[in-house]
């Protein structure tokens, strides 16, 4: 079962995959002694759950969190904190034949190549985004822990399919279910009341620190701080944010195109991220493909249960990757 990992002082390990017996996460360096609310967690893990969103796969599950170390008496006790989230709607013959003929897209054919047959790549396996399940739960107990700081943490849709408009967007979802096809799209997610001076130069930045934490989540293709590429199309008059003194004598910004980071360190400005997710390769169309075993051309249609765009249920992956990159940072800052 593979695991996948990131942070510095707070580091968290992923496991497990699509079809396993469950899927988990371990996170090492939380503080001890702090309160951790379960019933916050699970009703966070809900929020990704597929039957808020017509447009979502029809796999169901119960996503019950299962605490096995870490918390006692509903505290952090300083030991590694594991927890997991049995499987149980799973289907593996709907992908038995993609071993052999990968799907656009997908990561099958790079698997293959990589681990053989030694990884159960049924629905994905550990690059589904069934593993955003495990990440919730580390970001929804990191998102309590910044409770205590005052850092909140939120996200929202920018577009679907180029669309912004919520009926136009609504109206692109149903012509690309009625095709068989899907759509990506943008999403925005903010960390507010970030204090200034987290992070450092170049590769210890904050912008290098949440990327590959976003850059984690299946489907991303895309990350942007701030004004992002926009920026690229400014004049530096037009770009900068210029300083003043807020109502408390805080230094602030009057636009904040550098989207709470300069120099790879925090302003106290929002800290603002946009992600851009690719459509889900899972769709019903007739696509090219090849046979690796009889080295011939291929048709596929995927059939089975997939997500028609994953925006609406990614927001909360978001929403724990930034919470955890920030904790770390905030936890390193504390360190030093």
């Amino acid at each position: 079962m593979l695991s996948s990992d990131f942070g510095r002082k707070l580091k968290v390990s992923v496991f497990g995959g699509s079809h396993e017996p469950f899927v988990g996460v371990t996170i090492c360096g939380l503080p001890s002694g702090r309160k951790i609310g379960a019933d916050k967690v699970q009703a966070f893990l809900k929020r990704r759950a597929p039957e808020h969103n017509p447009f979502s796969t029809s796999r169901r599950e119960g996503d019950d969190l299962i605490i096995k170390s870490g918390i006692k008496n509903g505290m952090t006790d300083g030991a590694p904190l594991t927890a997991v989230i049995e499987n149980k709607d799973i289907i593996p013959s709907d992908y038995s034949e993609f071993y052999n003929i990968p799907r656009p897209s997908h990561a099958d054919y790079t698997a293959r190549i990589k681990y053989g047959n030694s990884v159960n790549m049924s629905g994905g396996g550990p690059f589904s985004g069934r593993m955003t399940a495990p990440l919730c739960i580390a970001g929804a107990i990191a998102l309590q822990f910044l409770e205590s700081y005052g850092i909140a943490v939120d996200s929202r849709i920018v577009s679907i399919g180029g669309k912004e408009d919520e009926a136009a967007i609504n109206e692109a979802l149903h012509k690309a279910k009625e095709s068989g096809d899907s759509l990506g799209g943008i999403a925005e997610c903010r960390a507010l009341n970030v204090p200034a001076g987290l992070g450092g130069p170049m590769y210890d930045g904050v912008e290098s620190a949440l990327s590959q934490i976003f850059f984690g989540i299946p489907g991303v293709k895309g990350v942007e701080f701030g004004a992002g590429f926009k920026s690229a199309l400014l004049f530096g008059s037009e770009n900068n944010d210029a300083f003043y003194f807020d109502e408390n004598g805080e230094v602030k910004t009057k636009t904040n195109n550098h989207g709470g980071i300069l120099g790879g360190v925090t302003s106290g400005m929002p800290v603002t991220v946009r992600v851009a997710f690719k459509p889900p390769p899972s769709i019903s169309l007739p696509q090219s493909s090849v046979n690796l075993d009889t080295k011939e051309a291929a048709v596929i249609a995927i059939k089975g249960r997939h997500d028609l765009c994953i925006l609406p249920r990614a927001l909360p992956a978001l929403e724990s990757a930034m919470a955890l990159g920030i904790f770390d940072l905030i936890l390193l800052n504390e360190q030093a």
